[in-house]
C-alpha cells in the first residue's frame, strides 16, 4: 500500500512538471543575470503596489506577479524600489532592474520589449464642478491645462495627442492634485480608480463621464534581452489563461484594476 501511494505522489510530482515547461537557460541568463530577479518596483501606482507604512513592506498584484515568475526561473526575488513609474522606465538605461511592470507605451517601447498586456484601467479627467467641460472629447481644446505626472502612461499617451489643450507635467500625482487646487490647471489626468479615491483632496471637483485611454500593462525587460522578452511573452500568456492576475485582484481587494479580456 504504501508503494502505492508513493508511486501515485511520485506521478502526480511528474504530471506537474510536466504541466510546468522549463525556462530556456538563455531566458534565465536575460531576466536573472545576477542570479536573482531585480524587479522594478512602482510605489506610484498603488493598484499595483501598496508599502506598509510602518514595515516598509511591499505588498499587491505586482508582488505576487514577481514571486511567482521568480519562483519559476528559480531564483531569489529582489525588489528595486522606485517612486513613480517614470523612475522605473529611466533606470532602464542604468541595468538595475531586469523585470518590471510599466503600461505599454510606445515611447517605452524603444528601450523596453512588452510581454502582451496583463490588464486594463481607464484613464480620465477631474475638473471643478463649474466647469463649462462636460465630456472626455471636449478636453483637448485651446485654452485648457491639463496636469499630469511626467512620464507616466498616461502622459505619454497625451503628449502624444493632444491637439490644442496644454499639458502641464508635474512631478507626482499628488503634485497634479495640488496644481488643480492652486488653479494651476483646468484638469486633472490620471487612473480612475485614483481619482476616485482623491476626490476628497480635489477640490470641488467632479469626473468627467469617458475615458480618454484604456492603460494597459505588461512586464517588460530590457529591449536587448530578446531571449528574457520571449519567456516573458508566454509567461503572461499562462498567467492570463490561469486567471492568476484575477485570483491576485480579488485577494488584494483593488478596485478599478481589471484583468484583460
Amino acid at each position: 500500500m504504501n508503494r502505492r501511494i508513493a508511486a501515485l505522489f511520485a506521478a502526480m510530482w511528474i504530471a506537474g512538471c510536466a504541466m510546468q515547461p522549463s525556462v530556456p537557460e538563455a531566458a534565465r541568463k536575460d531576466l536573472a543575470p545576477t542570479g536573482k530577479l531585480r524587479a522594478g518596483m512602482n510605489t506610484g501606482n498603488t493598484l499595483y503596489t501598496t508599502k506598509d507604512a510602518a514595515t516598509g513592506e511591499l505588498r499587491g498584484v505586482s508582488v505576487d506577479l514577481m514571486g511567482e515568475l521568480a519562483k519559476r526561473l528559480g531564483v531569489p526575488l529582489e525588489m528595486v524600489v522606485h517612486a513613480t513609474p517614470g523612475e522605473v522606465a529611466d533606470a532602464v538605461d542604468k541595468g538595475t532592474w531586469d523585470v518590471a511592470i510599466l503600461a505599454i507605451e510606445q515611447a517605452r517601447a524603444v528601450k523596453i520589449a512588452f510581454s502582451p498586456p496583463i490588464s486594463e484601467i481607464e484613464a480620465t479627467y477631474a475638473v471643478r464642478r463649474d466647469s463649462p467641460l462636460r465630456s472626455v472629447a471636449q478636453v483637448d481644446a485651446a485654452g485648457v491645462r491639463i496636469a499630469a505626472p511626467d512620464k507616466a502612461g498616461y502622459e505619454l499617451f497625451l503628449t502624444r495627442t493632444l491637439k490644442s489643450a496644454t499639458l502641464v507635467r508635474t512631478k507626482s500625482f499628488a503634485a497634479s492634485i495640488e496644481l488643480f487646487n492652486a488653479s494651476g490647471a483646468d484638469a486633472v489626468a490620471a487612473l480612475k480608480p485614483n481619482l476616485l479615491d482623491s476626490m476628497a483632496q480635489l477640490r470641488d471637483a467632479r469626473l468627467l463621464e469617458g475615458r480618454f485611454m484604456t492603460v494597459n500593462h505588461g512586464l517588460g525587460t530590457p529591449r536587448e534581452r530578446s531571449a528574457g522578452a520571449a519567456y516573458l511573452k508566454a509567461f503572461v500568456e499562462d498567467i492570463n489563461a490561469s486567471g492568476f492576475i484575477a485570483r491576485s485582484i480579488e485577494r488584494h481587494g483593488v478596485k478599478g484594476l481589471s484583468p484583460v479580456k
